[in-house]
């Protein structure tokens, strides 16, 4: 594990001693913090994206404690006070906020800006769970995040229901703004005919980013004359998707702008996405720019519209995942069985799926129009008064 400069975070081994006073050596090969923090990240190998995410956060830590000069082992309360509250507003903002850049890119910065509550609580979950087992590994003495005072509320990972997602009517107006005649040049085109087939596929088959990245032509097959989507998702764990009728055309649609058939051979290893030169695929982060750039400008198209400011608003704060999020919402909303929905989305576990029903609120909210102040009354009834 590296530093935004490349160095190696000093941390010395310096045996914990137990209660006779006798030195207690670590159960890990680690000379320093990041090699402690390598090792736990290497029990999450067989799920790249989980790693990448528990990496981010981790690293964060790492960064921030080298500029406070402390180790991992000397975080208390109030050290991890501090750190949260670096988390909302880091500063100095030139040195750890900045556009997304490749992680040996110059530029690059661990920060886009502060966290929001949401991703603050995400983060101290993870680190959390870096501390528990680097007690355990006999790293440091003691998790600090045992003595919160709130921790059950704080760091409760289930969040009552989804919030993060594109309602109905932004959804409608976004894919006819994804529709709109394209420019008369080729690559514009293409562009176009690229960024509808990656806002297709994100809404009908709710993938991650780096499912629809790693994305094969092949991946897409046919079986008893229906069609599937096959995908290697978190933790390695395979699933067979059904494809809407919708799905297979988007699919026929952006083969042929890349000048092939409308039905993938069996077994085709090309990349489902591609490069402007319409043979290389494109990366986790290449997509994920892709993506949030178009929400801008379709925030600035509806803007330009004078459109409502709260979906202005929210095509600004959305990102790559809000597709998962509306993909799944949309799909309870249209009827689809719970399990059936838990299968699309892969969750392991029903209760996770259930926070995306809002179905039992809405009809909450019909009923509660019953509740009154004043009867409203006919004039048959005001004649009978």
């Amino acid at each position: 594990m590296e530093t935004r400069d490349n160095t190696a975070i000093a941390n010395p081994i310096s045996p914990l001693e137990n209660l006779s006073g006798s030195p207690v050596l670590p159960h890990i090969t680690a000379n320093t913090d990041v090699e402690a923090v390598a090792a736990w990240l290497a029990e999450y190998q067989d799920s790249p994206q989980t790693w990448k995410c528990y990496r981010r956060e981790a690293e964060r830590l790492l960064l921030w404690l080298k500029a406070q000069n402390l180790t991992l082992g000397q975080v208390n309360r109030d050290v991890l006070r501090h750190f949260e509250n670096f988390l909302a507003d880091p500063q100095p903002s030139a040195q750890w906020a900045g556009p997304t850049k490749p992680r040996h890119h110059p530029q690059w910065r661990p920060f886009r800006g502060g966290l929001s509550p949401a991703s603050r609580r995400q983060s101290l979950i993870i680190l959390q769970g870096l501390f528990s087992w680097l007690v355990e590994a006999g790293w440091v003495r003691h998790n600090p995040f045992r003595l919160m005072r709130d921790k059950s509320r704080r760091l409760n990972n289930q969040s009552p229901r989804i919030e993060r997602y594109l309602e109905r009517e932004l959804w409608g107006w976004l894919w006819q703004w994804l529709n709109q005649p394209a420019g008369k040049g080729e690559r514009d085109r293409y562009e176009m005919a690229r960024r509808r087939f990656i806002f297709g596929f994100a809404y009908l088959l709710a993938p991650r980013v780096s499912e629809m990245a790693d994305a094969r032509m092949g991946d897409f097959h046919q079986s008893e004359g229906r069609w599937w989507w096959s995908v290697v998702g978190k933790g390695n764990k395979v699933a067979h998707i059904p494809l809407p009728a919708d799905m297979l055309e988007c699919l026929a649609e952006w083969r042929q702008t890349l000048g092939l058939a409308t039905t993938p051979p069996h077994h085709d290893d090309t990349p489902v996405l591609r490069a402007l030169d319409k043979k290389r695929g494109i990366g986790h982060n290449q997509l994920y720019r892709l993506i949030r750039e178009t929400f801008n400008e379709a925030a600035n198209a509806l803007e330009a519209a004078e459109g409502s400011p709260a979906n202005i608003a929210a095509l600004r704060r959305a990102t790559p995942h809000w597709l998962r999020h509306t993909s799944i919402t949309h799909q309870a909303q249209a009827g689809i069985s719970l399990r059936h929905l838990a299968d699309s989305a892969r969750h392991s576990r029903l209760d996770t799926t259930a926070r995306y029903l809002h179905n039992e609120a809405i009809e909450w909210h019909q009923q509660q129009q019953r509740h009154q102040i004043e009867p409203r009354v006919t004039q048959d009834d005001a004649e009978t008064l």
